[in-house]
């Protein structure tokens, strides 16, 4: 289970700094390879900014050595709440420079931010200004926004924090949609199938939303603190990331309450035709707010949406049929 960042000493906020370094050092490396036939003077200053990580991660083993010795526990980014995920570079070629913008500059403000909470954390003096130190310098890593687009530090900082907010905050209410809109379907379809009642299926497409909201809203509460990513208060993520989850399941089990207040197969039919007609609707919605905010080619995120909820709908078909 994740860490809260709060709850590391010294020790491991070395460590995680180290292989923080490491990684971003790495990713770096794989940006300048990757646009170095296109883009060959961008690719370069990647470069430049690779060695600069490397420096910090020589000063941050030099003072690791003198604090702690040898050893250093292996602490990863997915082992502490509150960190982004780091897209894998090579599932992505060939890069564009928009996307690999967007990525550095996401990773300069999650590592300063880092930086900054550590050092306000950390009680040896030592260790104290060096995190400080390096805070300053991932703040006045420039070069990146200034080869790629000539805007003000103003403006690239209110960027890179919107980039931060959709990537930290809209990706988990996106998450929610997507589990509600697709976990939901084939206990709804297959009680609809196996009862030919609306109000059963409508009961069963209430219970697996509300349930599924709960469960979804309390994993993304539990997930992280937000004292490390400042992405805000856990229980207003948790409410919204629920909210989305029943959302997403309740929208294709309302209009079963058509067979509700109609009894008959008549109207059974015609809840369960608005219902299929919602789920595309779900569908594609979903697969926009993927393509507009996640940065996913939208034939990719139409496949991988549509191809999910079906498997899933002829489940339920299935099961309800069986």
């Amino acid at each position: 289970m994740a860490r809260a960042f709060k709850d590391l000493n010294e020790q491991e906020v070395l460590a995680l700094a180290i292989s923080l370094e490491e990684e971003d050092a790495r990713i770096y490396d794989d940006f300048a390879d990757g646009l170095k036939d296109t883009y060959p003077g961008v690719a370069q200053q990647f470069k430049e900014i690779r060695v600069e990580e490397d420096g910090h991660r020589h000063r941050l083993l030099e003072i690791y050595r003198q604090k702690f010795g040898e050893h250093i526990p292996l602490i990863r980014r997915h082992d502490v709440k509150g960190f982004v995920t780091r897209r894998p570079v090579w599932l992505v070629r060939p890069l564009g420079l928009s996307a690999v913008r967007k990525e550095a500059e996401l990773m300069e403000l999650e590592t300063r931010r880092f930086y900054e909470r550590a050092a306000q954390q950390a009680t040896d003096a030592s260790v104290r200004q060096l995190l400080g130190d390096l805070a300053e310098e991932e703040r006045k890593h420039s070069t990146i926004a200034e080869t790629l687009e000539a805007a003000q530090p103003a403006e690239e900082e209110v960027a890179a924090r919107k980039r931060l907010f959709v990537l930290q905050v809209i990706q988990p209410g996106l998450a929610g949609l997507m589990d509600g809109s697709v976990s939901t379907l084939a206990p709804l379809f297959a009680a609809a199938i196996a009862t030919r009642n609306s109000k059963d299926a409508l009961l069963v497409g209430l219970a697996a939303s509300v349930g599924a909201g709960i469960s979804m809203g309390f994993a993304e509460a539990l997930s992280d603190d937000g004292s490390l990513t400042g992405r805000g208060k856990p229980l207003i993520r948790g409410l919204a990331c629920g909210l989305m989850t029943a959302l997403g399941g309740l929208g294709h089990t309302l209009p079963y309450l058509i067979g509700v207040i109609f009894p008959g197969p008549t109207y059974f039919q015609i809840a369960t035709a608005i219902a299929i007609c919602v789920v595309l609707v779900e569908l594609a919605v979903i697969a926009y707010v993927r393509h507009r905010f996640m940065d996913s080619p939208l034939t990719s995120a139409i496949f991988q949406i549509v191809i999910g909820g079906l498997l899933v709908f002829l489940t339920g078909i299935l099961i309800g049929s069986s």
